[in-house]
């Protein structure tokens, strides 16, 4: 059912963003320490039975100067330098295998998919873990209020920093044409997408599908669906630390960051997504920077467009650069 704006009021919606005075200075001082560490990209051949595409197992240094694991695949019959997609995955997903990401490599493009730290065990296997603190290994959600009452704590700051270290990492590719970066993922991917066009200034295009973490606080007010039930729950029994907690979002949130971001954008939103509602989409696109398009999925929940975003992403993308 159509359960938040109608479209016409989606369009037009623009709320006031939560930004807390040094946004820019802590994700400024945050990234300044990650890039203390060197960044380590390697390519390892990976024989996966492809015989149009060469496919290769990536690791580089995130978060801390900690592993982080990663696919990398491109045409085997290519003219180098390549434009570059850097892809994250959805909460709770890992980077599977590397045949389970083909399409953009077989339509001439470099494909750096991005493993997200300590996930990957409710959907789609992982193989990186979160350290911080104490974590050994990918597990189970949830992850929203992790480390939560502070920003410098908050499991975010170390997932959006591997993902400038993500396109950073593929820029070390010599087969990458390093002025032709673009980001992009679904849902949790949609939110680390429109966090690292924020912060990395060399993305050149960002294209979130009905993205996560963004607009927290009328997330968890409209909608009683897993993730973002994960913070009201949180905040029902810690009555006392609500403030708090949405002052620590207020660095995560995709609406802040969208407003930093000068690049070209392709969004996508379902009208009848309850996990990741509609206005929480337009609030970051509206607010969004740079030259931008929207495909709006009328009848479509959190799937949003599926396979017909990822033809309208790959023509948009065609426009662009080819």
């Amino acid at each position: 059912m159509l359960f938040d704006m109608p479209l016409q009021e989606l369009e037009t919606y623009l709320p006031d963003r939560e930004e807390p005075s040094d946004f820019d200075a802590f994700w400024k001082m945050t990234l300044s320490e990650a890039r203390e560490f060197p960044l380590n990209a390697a390519f390892e051949p990976a024989n996966c039975g492809l015989e149009t595409l060469d496919a290769f197992d990536v690791t580089f240094n995130g978060y801390g100067g900690q592993p982080i694991k990663g696919w990398f695949l491109m045409p085997r019959q290519r003219r180098e330098p390549l434009p570059c997609v850097v892809e994250f995955i959805g909460y709770g997903g890992g980077r599977g295998f590397a045949t389970d990401w083909l399409l953009w490599a077989s339509a001439g493009f470099a494909h750096l998919v991005m493993d997200t730290r300590g996930q990957g065990s409710s959907w789609q296997k992982g193989d990186t873990p979160d350290p911080e603190p104490e974590g050994a290994n990918p597990h189970y959600p949830g992850f929203m209020t992790r480390g939560v009452l502070a920003p410098k704590t908050y499991y975010y700051r170390r997932v959006f920093t591997d993902g400038v270290r993500a396109v950073e990492a593929a820029k070390t590719n010599p087969a990458v044409d390093v002025e032709h970066i673009a980001v992009t993922g679904g849902s949790q991917g949609g939110g680390i997408t429109l966090a690292v066009g924020g912060l990395d200034p060399s993305v050149k295009v960002v294209m979130p599908d009905v993205p996560f973490l963004c607009h927290y606080r009328r997330a968890t007010e409209i909608v009683d669906s897993y993730p973002y039930q994960e913070i009201a729950l949180f905040c029902k029994t810690h009555r006392d630390k609500i403030d708090t907690v949405f002052n620590t979002l207020s660095y995560f949130d995709g609406v802040n960051f969208a407003a930093r971001t000068k690049a070209h954008a392709l969004f996508s939103t379902g009208l009848m997504d309850q996990t990741c509602p509609p206005s929480t989409v337009f609030a970051a696109y509206n607010h969004f920077a740079g030259p931008k398009e929207i495909r709006v999925w009328r009848y479509n929940q959190h799937e949003g467009g599926g396979n017909y975003q990822g033809v309208e992403k790959l023509n948009y993308l065609r426009g662009l650069w080819k």
